[in-house]
């Protein structure tokens, strides 16, 4: 059974109430009359979180706020129909740590131990975000896609034979041209920021933020303001 659009009803009603003319109801309502309420059915989201987990001086700060930032979007998760992830790339790989879910409980157990120190194979990190959507896009043609990538834009290691920014930078433009929407957390410290995370937003088509306060609280609403 749909539900009654009642406002809209009345509405559609009140023009005809003379020619009806019936002294029994306050107002006379015909079948072509009835309107049925329109439920728009909010797309839901597909959140990846991309963190460079190589060894800096703030990797701990940085996964610290990037698990709370996880924990909070998870919170909401039910109400918002969302799924959350975290690919984590050092060393010479990327690792799927939490593959997309929207369960608190699956993802407190997953966040507990992540390793962190060694290079930084950002190419590795952007292609398995790419594969993660691809496989997600088949499983869920519905479902919004969003980039949080946590990192300074320097890549270190390569995938083949290209120099390593130029390969990154190659797998982000296949991002862009899948239509996934992109973020960039610029974690290099201000006085050392040669721009690289700026040109790597940008072959992403996506903004770069910087933030002075990197705190879970404050990577939770900027994911929430890159949301609407």
């Amino acid at each position: 059974m749909t539900d009654l659009a009642f406002d809209a009803t009345l509405r559609a009603a009140a023009p005809h109430q003379r020619d009806r003319d019936r002294d029994d109801v306050a107002l006379a309502l015909e079948k072509q009359d009835l309107r049925e309420k329109v439920r728009v059915r909010r797309s839901a989201n597909l959140i990846l979180f991309v963190v460079d987990a190589s060894w800096s001086m703030a990797v701990a700060e940085r996964m610290e706020a990037t698990k709370g930032a996880i924990m909070s979007l998870l919170t909401d998760a039910y109400q918002r129909r969302d799924r959350v992830g975290l690919i984590v790339f050092n060393k010479n790989d990327a690792h799927l740590v939490l593959p997309p879910t929207n369960s608190v409980q699956l993802a407190r157990q997953a966040l507990v131990d992540i390793a962190v120190g060694g290079k930084t194979p950002l190419s590795a990190g952007l292609m398995l975000a790419y594969e993660v959507f691809r496989k997600e896009s088949y499983t869920h043609p519905d479902v919004m896609p969003l980039m949080i990538l946590l990192t300074d834009g320097a890549g270190n290691v390569s995938m083949s034979d290209l120099p390593p920014q130029e390969e990154a930078h190659r797998i982000a433009t296949l991002i862009r041209d899948a239509k996934i929407r992109s973020m960039v957390i610029n974690m290099e410290h201000a006085a050392f920021d040669q721009g690289l995370a700026r040109l790597l937003a940008q072959k992403l088509d996506g903004p770069c933020h910087a933030l002075e306060d990197l705190r879970a609280d404050t990577l939770y609403q900027t994911v929430l303001d890159g949301l609407e």
